[in-house]
Formats: structure tokens, C-alpha cells, sequence
């Protein structure tokens, strides 16, 4: 333990653009390490890209066909031998509350890969990821290592609003995911928790481009003011619509859905104010739940929103999905939320809650053959509920 807590003092007091750096020295004098890689996850969460300073470039990994890649899909340390020279590649999740930032490859002699070993350097490369999202504030450096090609203004201030890909506690777990990953322009989500609740939004600004993002950045941050005031959804909805009216007069407008987890009963409060949808899996059952539909934030003056309840059952795993996904059409004219829609959610059952969103837009694309025309948002939570011994 006193090595663990050597190199983690050394993470926390390293520079923010030279924490690969700091870790590679650390572990090659603690634990013996020849070789210390880091890779993220890109935005569109199908390659790992390697963290190399800038301007210089390394080709990225496929997430599906790496064992970089099936240490993260698995979250699970996953060692390769290099037969060579009798070494061993350790691929370590870097992963922080459930959000999965990528990978930390080790490479170690044979002997070093005890099971004291592994479950220290996994411990070490949890740390790293908390390391890593508090240098994303004073550094680009790991942003930039994650985009595989240019983002646009739009989707780089998309990108910027959201709280994270995934998360997950012991009573949920989500994972978002959006499309066209670097040119997303009105779609977003957002979730906070206290102690015993989880807030929810999925939101889809109306229009194209900086436009778009403009809208659904306003409506999302007066969203996140009220919510922080400590008021509930419904008036957190009539606050963000007033924003939204006052500057744009009812031209522009938000589609919203929000939600209000009690995790001690499953209990949920709902105000669907828009286009974004909610499908949930229940048992071998996928259907639409249905909501009384409300306007849209910004449509008009001071609307007046009401909450409505339902109620959330442990293994319930609930979809959320823009009209980019259930409003697509096949080359045969049939719409995606007919069939295909309750069909992928089916197909990918098996799979975690961060790993949904990926696998159902992947099905999308499979489907209408083509990239998305619009912008397509997943978000998936999974609910597990709270056994009555937990407490926070």
C-alpha cells in the first residue's frame, strides 16, 4: 500500500498535461514497468485514441477488435502475454463513478502480475481518471487526444454541456450516447443526484447547427439554475420555458423530457414537454411509455407544466431516444419506432447500461443504411432500486 499511495501522491501533485508522463515514471520505479501507454475513448466510442503530445499523432484502436478494447467494453483488467520477451500487457479500465474514459496499458515482467499487482495498478488507474478530469480544466490536452477528426463549433459546445458519457451508483446506472458524434447540433441530456435522487433531462433543440446548440445550451442551463434553486420539475420546466420565450419570442422552442428518481421507492416524476421519448424494457416486454404531452419550453409565455408519476421496478431499463431514432425510416418506408426500435433494444439485452447507447445507434445506421440526416440521441438507465440496509 505504500507504493499505491507514492505513485497516487505523485498523480495528484503532477503537472495537469504531464500526468502520463508522471504515472510512467512511477510505475517504472514501483512496479517495475518497461512501457506505459494511455488511451481514450473518442467521441464516438468506437476507437481508443493514444494520449501523445501535439502535434504528433499514433494510430487509434478499435474498441471492438483490441484487447485495449475488451478491457474497456468489459471494464475488467485484461493481460496479454508478449511472448517475445516474456512480458505482460496489462490493460486497466480508466473509469471514474462509472464514467469510461479509457485505458492505461502496462507492460510488466510475468512475475509483477500478482493478483496484489493487478488490483493495486487497477486502483492506481481508477486515480488517474479522477486526475484526468481535474486537469481538464486547465489543460486541452486529453480533450484533444479524443476526437479522431474535427469537431465542429456546434458539437464541441454539445460535447462541453453534457455531465458525462456514463454513470452509475448502486441503485442506477446510465449511459448516453450522441450522433453524428462530431457534427451533433439541438440534441443533449444531463442528470444530477443527491443523496436520494436522481434528475434526468433529455433535450432537443429545434434547428440546425451553432443555432441548435445555442438553443439547447440556454434551455439546458436554465434547466440546471432551477434545478439548483431546489424547486421541482414542473417548475423547473415553467422557468427554462420563460428563459427560452424571453429570447426568442416563440420562434425557437425546446423539446424536453424530465425526470425526478426517489431512489429510496422507485418513484418517478415526469414532465414530457416535447419529441423525446421513453421506451422500457421490462422482462422479455419493450413498449413506449406514454406521457401527457405538454409544449415545448419557449413555445409560448408562461405555460404552466404539470408533473405526472410512474413507477420504476428494480431490472427495469428504461430508453430515451431523440426523434433522430425512433423517426427514422428504412428504404422501405417503415418508420423505426414500428418495429426495429422494441428489436434492438431486444437485441442488445445483455449488454450494460454504457455500452446500450453505442450498440442500438449502430443498429440504427444498420437499419436506414446511411449516416444520420438528423441528430440520433440514446441514453439508456438501468434501474436497480435500493435494498432497505443502504443508506447514504
Amino acid at each position: 500500500m505504500t507504493r499505491f499511495l507514492t505513485v497516487e501522491r505523485a498523480l495528484r501533485t503532477g503537472a495537469p498535461h504531464e500526468l502520463l508522463g508522471t504515472v510512467r515514471d512511477a510505475l517504472i520505479e514501483h512496479f517495475q514497468a518497461t512501457r506505459v501507454d494511455l488511451l481514450v475513448a473518442d467521441y464516438s466510442s468506437t476507437v481508443l485514441q493514444p494520449v501523445i503530445a501535439l502535434p504528433h499523432t499514433a494510430e487509434p484502436l478499435s474498441l471492438r477488435s483490441s484487447p485495449e478494447g475488451r478491457a474497456f467494453l468489459s471494464q475488467e483488467p485484461y493481460g496479454k502475454r508478449i511472448s517475445q520477451d516474456g512480458t505482460v500487457d496489462l490493460h486497466l479500465p480508466v473509469t471514474v463513478r462509472g464514467d469510461r474514459l479509457g485505458i492505461l496499458t502496462v507492460r510488466l515482467p510475468e512475475h509483477r502480475c500478482t493478483p496484489q499487482d493487478v488490483d493495486e495498478l487497477t486502483g492506481l488507474a481508477e486515480v488517474l481518471g479522477h486526475e484526468i478530469l481535474v486537469a481538464e480544466r486547465d489543460t486541452d490536452l486529453y480533450l484533444q487526444a479524443r476526437r479522431s477528426q474535427r469537431l465542429t463549433l456546434a458539437a464541441e459546445m454539445q460535447w462541453q454541456l453534457l455531465p458525462a458519457r456514463s454513470c452509475a451508483r448502486h441503485e442506477y446506472a446510465i449511459g448516453g450516447q450522441l450522433e453524428p458524434a462530431y457534427d451533433i447540433h439541438g440534441d443533449n441530456f444531463d442528470w444530477a443526484t443527491t443523496a436520494d435522487t436522481l434528475t434526468l433531462t433529455v433535450t432537443n433543440g429545434m434547428g440546425e447547427g451553432i443555432h441548435a446548440s445555442l438553443l439547447t445550451n440556454l434551455a439546458v442551463n436554465a434547466l440546471r439554475n432551477a434545478r439548483r434553486a431546489g424547486i421541482g420539475i414542473a417548475d423547473q420546466a415553467a422557468l427554462a420555458d420563460q428563459a427560452v420565450y424571453a429570447q426568442h419570442q416563440g420562434l425557437q422552442y425546446v423539446s424536453t423530457l424530465l425526470l425526478f428518481f426517489e431512489l429510496t421507492t422507485g418513484r418517478v416524476q415526469v414532465v414530457d414537454a416535447g419529441s423525446p421519448q421513453l421506451w422500457r424494457q421490462r422482462g422479455k416486454v419493450v413498449e413506449r411509455i406514454d406521457f401527457e404531452a405538454q409544449q415545448p419550453l419557449g413555445m409560448f409565455d408562461e405555460t404552466l407544466y404539470e408533473a405526472q408519476e410512474f413507477q420504476a421496478l428494480p431490472g427495469d431499463r428504461l430508453i430515451f431516444v431523440s426523434d433522430g431514432v425512433y423517426g427514422a425510416v428504412s428504404g422501405t418506408g417503415e418508420v423505426f419506432k414500428e418495429r426495429a426500435l422494441a428489436r434492438a433494444v431486444q437485441n442488445v439485452r445483455f449488454l450494460p447500461a454504457a455500452s446500450v447507447p453505442r450498440a442500438v445507434l449502430e443498429e440504427l445506421r444498420t437499419y436506414r443504411d446511411a449516416d444520420p440526416d438528423d441528430d440520433a440521441l440514446v441514453v439508456c438507465l438501468d434501474w436497480f432500486g435500493r435494498d432497505s440496509a443502504q443508506s447514504y
